[in-house]
């Protein structure tokens, strides 16, 4: 699935205001690690 880039910047947010580990937070989420990690290439 493709994420329009507002979407990716508040997912980024999300990870990093988090107190969670980043796995746990996307697992939280609903989304694959993969797709979170190539967003940010």
């Amino acid at each position: 699935m493709r994420y329009p880039a507002s979407e990716k910047a508040e997912i980024i947010h999300l990870v990093e205001q988090s107190h969670l580990p980043a796995k746990r937070t996307l697992d939280k989420l609903g989304i694959p690690r993969a797709t979170f990690y190539l967003s940010l290439v």
